[in-house]
């Protein structure tokens, strides 16, 4: 009798699918979202997918099929939630657009994606118009998330409409997920803090396989019973996947609409109960200020994951020593963008970005592209690769890696137990005297100081040596501190000809929409004043 091979079924890994098993396993757990009067809006994973798929009958109506970039323009919101699975769920593309960016920086972008339908904040209705009278591929803007009062501008946007009045009571339901597991979902364009943006395109199973990788105990170990802020984005890097996460495991999701000020975060996690709350380290300096401004008490936040720039070594020291576990964490929106995350249990300083989860795989090799042969205990280029990673630059036809491997553009140290510690941006190396200076070395002593809030090193032409470093520095408010004393703290620590020739004081640090510090910005004012 001849033998039978058994077999698995073929499930498509699409996104889709997190929401449908929220909704029908945990369907009163609640997504909030605070509205810019200082109220709440909240409703089930059940209700939040019935009306996404109510938005995919209005996009539906609207011709959009498999393959087509819808594009948004929206703060981290209900509303905008169900859009990002109403379109993907079709198989179209989320293209997000970054509100923080110049008009003219948005409509190149939405010019390359060749979105035609623009789904847009009531609040961001003038940046729309100034975007879309740039982009005459947008024929159609669908506003969400209107308040009491707010009107239309039928008068500069095309074919203007408010989403809410067009979602049909009776509909017909659109099947999510009928394509391939490889199918595009998203779009999103790099910061560009150190060059031009560049398209990076998502697909649904590397996106799936991410969040996969992002829930695992050693990353982010979100579980039902967890309550999830992500203040990181939506616009940028999919927030770095939790609106993905979070209803792949059931948990409560809190999202903070246009504020991420102090106030109005220490407000929301102390009223919802928040227990992980997601973001770059800027934005946990405004709310550390203010609870210790009014003695408020956060008991429930248990965890504060931290990424996109390197935590002030204070500041982390300040929230932990509250009882609350800073994760560090490392990544870029070409893988995703989850890297490396340091385990919540791990002993670790704030040096440290963590390990790489299963999944993703890390390299080091020398300036040439050469892997190291000693792969541990010395610097070199950082090289990924793995499920979701970038394998090509959206509308460009070169391969984006080589022989399966992206180059990140850092710099990076393997200690011998595994762990990664990036020690800088190749780009932001510094040539004195064809020797190099790594910034980020300086930056980090700098900011170890309680007094420093932010600081950055970059390089400024110079006659003699082709460029010298400039140290360009926010002091804390209250708090003074001499050129000589911040000088003074590197001397011992690294080579003398290192030490930056100027000090640059700023009373607020420019910050790239994504909340790094935007040294493209600090390079043009140097030469400024040079």
């Amino acid at each position: 009798m001849p033998m039978i091979d058994g077999a698995i079924q073929d499930y498509a890994l699409t996104l889709d699918k997190f929401l449908d098993h929220a909704a029908k396993w945990r369907p009163s757990t609640q997504v909030v979202t605070a509205r810019a009067d200082g109220s709440t809006a909240r409703i089930g994973y059940a209700g939040l997918r019935e009306r996404a798929k109510r938005v995919t009958s209005v996009l539906n109506d609207l011709g959009v099929k498999t393959g087509d970039r819808v594009a948004t323009l929206a703060w981290n919101t209900q509303a905008h939630m169900e859009c990002w699975y109403a379109v993907m769920g079709l198989g179209a593309v989320c293209h997000t657009l970054n509100p923080r960016l110049t008009s003219e920086q948005l409509a190149w972008m939405l010019g390359q994606s060749e979105a035609s339908i623009l789904i847009v904040s009531s609040d961001l209705q003038s940046l729309a118009a100034s975007i879309t009278e740039q982009a005459p591929g947008v024929t159609k803007v669908l506003v969400i998330d209107l308040s009491e009062g707010d009107v239309l501008d039928t008068a500069r946007l095309p074919s203007v409409q408010a989403l809410e009045e067009v979602i049909p009571s009776e509909y017909t339901d659109i099947p999510w997920g009928d394509f391939p597991e490889t199918t595009p979902c998203g779009l999103c364009f790099t910061s560009g803090t150190t060059g031009a943006p560049k398209g990076v395109t998502y697909t649904h199973r590397g996106n799936y396989l991410h969040t996969m990788r992002q829930l695992q105990a050693d990353v982010s170990g979100i579980t039902s019973h967890d309550v999830v802020l992500p203040v990181v984005p939506m616009f940028h890097a999919s927030a770095w996947g939790l609106p993905f996460s979070a209803p792949a495991t059931g948990a409560k999701l809190v999202l903070p609409g246009r504020h991420s000020d102090g106030e109005s975060l220490a407000h929301l996690i102390a009223d919802e109960g928040v227990t992980i709350a997601v973001g770059v380290p800027t934005i946990w300096t405004g709310l550390l200020e203010y609870i210790e401004a009014t003695d408020l008490e956060l008991p429930s936040l248990k965890r504060i994951m931290v990424g996109g720039a390197p935590m002030h070594p204070a500041l982390m020291k300040r929230i932990e020593d509250r009882g609350i576990c800073v994760q560090t964490t490392w990544g870029m929106t070409e893988l995703s963008p989850l890297g490396t995350a340091a385990p919540p249990e791990d002993e670790r300083s704030p040096e440290t970005a963590g390990r790489p989860a299963v999944g993703l795989d890390l390299m080091l090799t020398d300036h040439n592209g050469k892997p190291l042969a000693e792969q541990r205990g010395r610097e070199g280029h950082l090289w990924v690769r793995g499920s979701s990673v970038v394998a090509r630059y959206f509308g460009q036809t070169k391969d984006a890696t080589k022989d399966g491997w992206f180059e990140t553009g850092d710099l990076a140290v393997l200690s011998e137990e595994g762990q990664v510690f990036i020690t800088g941006r190749s780009k932001d190396l510094i040539k004195s005297g064809g020797e190099w200076i790594n910034p980020t070395e300086i930056e980090t002593l700098i900011s170890r100081m309680s007094e420093v809030a932010l600081a950055a090193v970059v390089g400024r032409p110079h006659p003699k040596w082709g460029e010298r470093p400039v140290l360009l520095v926010e002091i804390r408010e209250g708090y003074t501190l001499s050129d000589e004393s911040l000088l003074a703290g590197l001397k011992g620590h690294v080579p003398n000809w290192w030490i930056p020739d100027e000090v640059i004081r700023i009373g607020a640090m420019p910050l790239a929409g994504t909340g790094k510090i935007d040294k493209l910005s600090l390079r043009e004012l140097c030469a400024t004043t040079a």
